[in-house]
């Protein structure tokens, strides 16, 4: 008798959303990082009623090319990497011993009793359990890992928004959009108005 199992590779995908991101590296800690950088679509700058006695002005950054050259979130990247490489390879130590504990039992199955067939099936229900279980508890949406995340991201996420905003002060830009390939809010943009590398400069010169 066959028993089915959610002997699944690759869960650590769980949280990919539509939000600021480090670069892609292809693994499981991206996704966390996109969750939690900048909660919102679109970052926005307001700059008061004296923006409203002119005709406003709007830009951009791609916020992807931001990630790519900010020190501060390559190194926040590392930072997340080391926090839940430990945990995946945890996970996925428990599905492979899982995975073979359940190609042992069908190789035994024709040979086992009703009795044994049970309790074998209840004990490989119970790992598989405890799996799932650990999954939720290191890399769900509350998890271990999103609260590092979290805790590591917060200060890159305040410096970046402080540079757009200061940025976008100085140039007079009322509202700041994100365009990048992952996240097509600004389906046009004069590349007069982006201000991508102008807000890097600010941030790798600290002021």
């Amino acid at each position: 008798m066959a028993f089915p199992f959610c002997l699944r590779q690759g869960i650590l995908t769980l949280m990919s959303d539509v939000f600021f991101h480090l670069t892609p590296k292809h693994n499981s800690t991206e996704a966390i990082v996109k969750k939690t950088l900048i909660p919102a679509i679109v970052l926005f700058v307001l700059l008061g009623a004296a923006a409203q006695a002119q005709a406003q002005k709007i830009g951009y950054v791609n916020s992807t090319k931001i990630f790519q050259e900010y020190p501060a979130a390559l190194e926040a990247q590392k930072r997340i990497d080391a926090v839940g490489r430990p945990f995946q390879d945890s996970l996925e130590a428990m599905q492979k011993n899982l995975q073979a504990q359940y190609e042992d039992y069908q190789k035994k199955e024709s040979m086992m009793n009703d009795a044994s067939k049970r309790a074998e099936q209840q004990r490989l229900v119970e790992m598989e359990r405890r799996a799932n279980e650990y999954r939720v508890e290191k890399f769900g949406q509350d998890g271990e890992l999103a609260r590092q995340t979290e805790r590591i991201i917060t200060p890159v996420r305040e410096k970046i928004k402080s540079a757009i905003a200061a940025v976008a002060k100085e140039e007079k830009y009322s509202f700041v959009f994100d365009k990048t390939e992952q996240i097509q809010v600004l389906l046009y943009g004069d590349p007069n108005q982006d201000i991508t590398f102008k807000v890097i400069d600010k941030l790798k010169r600290g002021r």
